[in-house]
């Protein structure tokens, strides 16, 4: 036992000595990033206005991106494989994507102040892909949409709590990583259940009925490690909402590019081979092909609550909610988000793109075997992850990916981060990976070479 602890404190030395050097590296080799962090700093409290993007000991200052890749401050190009975490999907310079802002700010205008016909055009696509969705309502964002998914539950059911899991990541006011977030919305009206476990959810439905208007779930824990819910897990949820008079809402704001109908699509149900038919649907990032842009549709008689129009006699409305925002139907989003559902990101488009991410992501699982890495996700969206005594095929919450803040796993995560922003490729610190259209096998296997040139160095730390 003695001999055992021994072997883990020099591995421990071991590990924080190459850390160190990685980022004095870091720091020698970035000078321009620094100098610009500390500008930053002087208006921007930690020279920073969104926090997933601040790095120690100090982010990198990207200057330019076209296509797939980026070039920073200091005159380093990358590949880019965070891809805005799923939001940058059609790259940095898409032609199509080009040419339609400029057309519609010449042609069009911006902020027009009324209703134009590209946003009922736009909304007609969209419930043409997602077929559960009858009608939906544009917004800004991810956030936005389950926020005002979240009215609906609560307005149609008459009660404020709500079912999620942990790990979950609904917006940046509605994070449950550990718990209910400090800036979280309705501190006090979350029931947190666990991830992918089928008796606990059918049990917590059960009993939270006439409590819970809603349970609200990703089809895949984005933030949370890119963590694939079960077909019996998500349809587990389905049936219980139902039976127990909740409505289910799923959120795609991620998993929607991961197929042309969205993940509901091709989650069947293990017993009838039926698709995922969540009551509603919400939707962001990657819809208007990086414009800001979040939607929310579902069942029409849910989304009857948001018609301003004045209920007739024979509505079976149950209420009515006001929804404003000066962008929700803006210009640009409406028709970049038009040109991209009808001519950019087709069915054909995302198939190919989410075949390539799964031939990496298997890539990815073989030079990591053997190894503390191991590798989640679906498609095109994946994370690589450094764990210790986890059942590597059995990851189904984020409580299989915990380790010990002072273990040696943390550590090696960050020197992984050093070591591919090094090799040219930049992906999240955390270790999450998102293609972008038109990134090639051959551009991909550049970082497959990488993760085996990773292992091969530190294959001791890594056992």
């Amino acid at each position: 036992m003695a001999a055992s602890s021994e072997a883990s404190k020099c591995t421990l030395q071991e590990a924080q000595k190459l850390l160190n050097s990685a980022e004095k590296t870091f720091v020698d080799q970035n000078p321009n990033s620094k100098a610009q962090h500390e500008l930053a700093s002087e208006v921007l409290p930690g020279g920073n206005t969104r926090s997933i993007l601040h790095t120690d000991p100090f982010p990198i200052c990207m200057e330019r991106g076209e296509g797939n890749k980026l070039v920073d401050a200091d005159g380093h190009g990358y590949l880019d494989l965070v891809g805005e975490m799923t939001a940058g999907l059609y790259g940095h310079t898409n032609p199509i994507i080009r040419d339609t802002i400029i057309s519609t700010v010449s042609k069009t205008g911006l902020n027009l102040g009324a209703t134009t016909r590209t946003e009922s055009l736009f909304a007609e696509a969209i419930c043409h892909r997602f077929t559960s969705i009858e009608q939906l309502r544009f917004c800004n964002s991810g956030t936005e949409a389950n926020l005002h998914a979240l009215s609906i539950a609560r307005g149609v059911a008459g009660k404020s709590k709500i079912i999620v899991f942990k790990g979950a990541y609904h917006g940046g006011v509605l994070t449950f990583a550990h718990g209910v977030a400090e800036n979280n919305v309705d501190k006090d009206d979350w029931i947190i259940g666990k991830y992918n476990d089928v008796e606990g959810t059918h049990k917590l439905i059960s009993e939270n009925k006439g409590i819970a208007a809603a349970v609200l779930v990703e089809g895949m824990q984005g933030a949370g490690g890119c963590i694939p819910g079960t077909a019996e897990f998500l349809h587990t949820i389905q049936n219980e909402t139902r039976a127990n008079g909740m409505i289910f809402i799923l959120d795609e704001v991620v998993t929607s590019r991961l197929a042309p109908g969205g993940l509901q699509s091709v989650i069947r149900n293990p017993y009838d081979g039926a698709p995922l038919k969540p009551d509603m649907t919400t939707l962001g990032k990657w819809i208007a092909g990086g414009m800001t842009i979040g939607a929310f549709g579902g069942r029409k008689d849910l989304l009857a609550a948001y018609d301003p129009r004045p209920a007739s006699d024979s509505s079976k409305r149950k209420v009515q909610i006001s929804h404003s925002g000066t962008f929700n139907n803006n210009t640009l989003a409406m028709n970049v988000g038009l040109a991209a559902l009808e001519r950019v990101f087709t069915p054909e488009a995302c198939i190919e793109l989410n075949n390539n991410g799964d031939w990496f992501r298997q890539g990815l699982k073989e030079r990591c075997q053997g190894t503390k890495m191991t590798v989640t996700g679906i498609g095109a969206v994946c994370n690589i992850h450094f764990t210790s005594g986890v059942d590597k095929a059995g990851i189904a919450s984020v409580d299989d990916l915990a380790t010990e803040s002072n273990g040696v796993e943390p550590i090696l995560k960050d020197l992984f981060w050093y070591y591919a922003i090094r090799h040219g490729y930049w992906i999240a610190r955390r270790g999450m990976l998102s293609l972008i259209l038109g990134t090639s096998k051959a551009d991909l296997q550049g970082f497959l070479d990488v993760v085996e040139g990773f292992v091969n160095e530190h294959r001791d730390l890594l056992k």
